[in-house]
Order: C-alpha cells, then structure tokens, then sequence
C-alpha cells in the first residue's frame, strides 16, 4: 500500500459557526509542503501560530478535540482532521480566523466537499505509515470501552455502540476502503446528542452554536411545555418543538439507519490524526469517545515510540 505523500491544489474556504463556542469562523484548508503533516493557525492571533496537529498538543477532550500551542486554543478540531485523514491528505495547513472550527450541518460532508472541488495532487516524496504489527489494547471495563488495532494490509475502521433506546438499539459500521468509502458513507453523518444532555452542556457553557441546523437530538426523557418553550429558544428554531415520532427531536430524518455509530467512526478517524502518522491496521472501536480514543492513541505512540524520534 506503499505511496507518496499528497496535498490539494489550492485554497478552499466554507464559513460557519462553532459548535460549543458559539463564535462565526472561516476555517480555510491550504496547500502545504512536503513533511508538513497537518498544522491549524489561527488568523486572529499576531503571527498566525501554528499548531501542529498531534496528541501532544491535545488539551482537552469534553465533547470535542481542543489543541493549543503557546497560549493559542483551537477547539472541536475533530471533523477537519477526520476530512483530511479520510481523504488521505498528508500535507495541509488549516487556517481559522477564530478559535473554533465551524461545525457545519454536524458532519464533515462540507469539509469534504470544498477539498474535493479544490483538488488533491500527489507530491514526490513517500510517505510514512505506522504499519501495526502487533495488536494495541485499551479497555475501560467500567465504562465498558474497548478499542483495539491489529495488523492489516490496510487502514480500516469497526465501530460498535449499543444503546438502550429502541431508536438506536445496538448499531454496527465498518469502513474497509477508507478511498472508496469515506466521502460517501462515513463524512455525512452528523453529530448527535441526547435530549437529556442539552441542559447540562448548556450549564457547562457549550454548543452555544448548536442547533437543529447541525445536530440530531435523540429523545430520552419526556418534557413538559416549559421545557419546550426553553429548547424552542435555546435552538433559535421558529417551529414548537416536538418529540418527533421516530425518536429524534423535531422528527429530524436520518441520513443513514446508522447514522449515529457512523458519526462515532467519523470523529475517531479524526483523533487518531493526532498521531501524527498514518496507520495501516484495522482499529476497531466499542462505545468510545474523545477520551479513550485520545488515550488510545498515546497507547499507539508509546508503543511505537521509536518510530516517531
């Protein structure tokens, strides 16, 4: 699966607003040099500082992937990453004119979108690949979170989640050709939460930017008119809100049956960027999240340190 390093062809911008922060963003992906890897910068900032995108730089992990370096934050970097990765882009510079990526419908299918318009071109040189050949292990037996990678002959992707929700029950997703199958199948899926999360994420100051615009919320609780009223302005919508028939809020459609454990694998094939190096090996994931992948990943580099000096 040998194959040189890759960048796009020029500038591509979209604009929107951030998930947890609230704040509008252009978040602009620029071509970039051989052995660059991936790096953000925030425009915003005197002299543009670059963040190289890797797990050393991660500094939180509460409902997103935040990096910083010398005092500049980027949060929610996880659905960039997961275009990029997804893609097999090995050189980009990310630019954001604020200090979270836009969050889009939810999903990384913009990302995608404008990357592809902009073109990818292959460069000279090769590129790295962490080839797994001896089997990773991180287990969390009280939240019940297993993620494991063994060798492969190529990147691949399982991920497992089970609920007790008859809308969602136990849902399965496997990306076995991450080029055939990324664009199409994995980066539309957008975000989701639970009804009974909103208010807490809201005390805790988040997705100041979240709305039915770029999340589905899955019903888990009955509420009564005046939590209604509160949701119906916490979202910004016109329209009363309404438990939906089918378990999502509003009756919001799904783009897949499995849209949910897709959207999982999305924002895992965006944490395991922070490698920093492409893996060959098949990872397979149970009920994880931001927390066990980021310590996952400090497993793989640990394990493989060599490697990475």
């Amino acid at each position: 699966m040998k194959r040189n390093q890759k960048t796009i062809a020029k500038p591509a911008s979209c604009v929107g607003m951030g998930l947890h922060t609230g704040v509008e963003s252009t978040i602009t992906f620029n071509p970039a040099p051989e052995d660059y890897g991936i790096r953000f910068a925030r425009t915003d900032v005197a002299g543009c500082p670059e963040i190289r995108a890797d797990i050393e730089h991660v500094v939180d992990i509460s409902r997103g992937t935040t990096i910083e370096e010398n005092g500049v934050r980027i949060h929610t970097v996880e659905h960039a990453l997961a275009a990029v990765t997804g893609l097999r882009i090995d050189n980009i510079l990310i630019e954001l004119t604020e200090k979270e990526a836009p969050v889009m419908d939810g999903s990384a299918k913009d990302f995608v979108d404008i990357i592809l318009d902009a073109g990818v071109v292959e460069q000279s040189k090769p590129r790295s690949v962490l080839v797994i050949d001896k089997p990773v292990m991180y287990s969390d037996a009280d939240r019940e979170i297993d993620i494991h990678v063994v060798p492969s002959d190529r990147f691949r992707v399982t991920f497992m989640v089970d609920y007790s929700l008859p809308q969602l029950g136990t849902q399965y997703e496997a990306i076995y050709n991450m080029a055939e199958d990324f664009a199409k199948e994995v980066a539309p899926a957008r975000t989701f939460c639970f009804l009974s999360e909103v208010e807490m994420l809201k005390e805790q100051g988040l997705i100041k930017g979240g709305s039915l615009d770029n999340a589905i919320v899955i019903v888990d609780k009955e509420i009564d008119e005046e939590e209604a009223d509160t949701l119906q302005r916490d979202f910004g919508v016109q329209e009363a809100i309404s438990l939906g028939a089918n378990g999502i809020l509003n009756g919001k459609v799904l783009r897949f049956k499995n849209e949910p454990v897709r959207h999982k694998a999305l924002d895992l094939i965006g944490d395991l960027a922070l490698l920093g190096m492409p893996i060959q090996g098949h990872v397979t994931a149970a009920r994880s999240g931001h927390a066990s992948n980021v310590e996952f990943v400090k497993m793989i580099r640990s394990q493989y340190l060599s490697l990475f000096n």
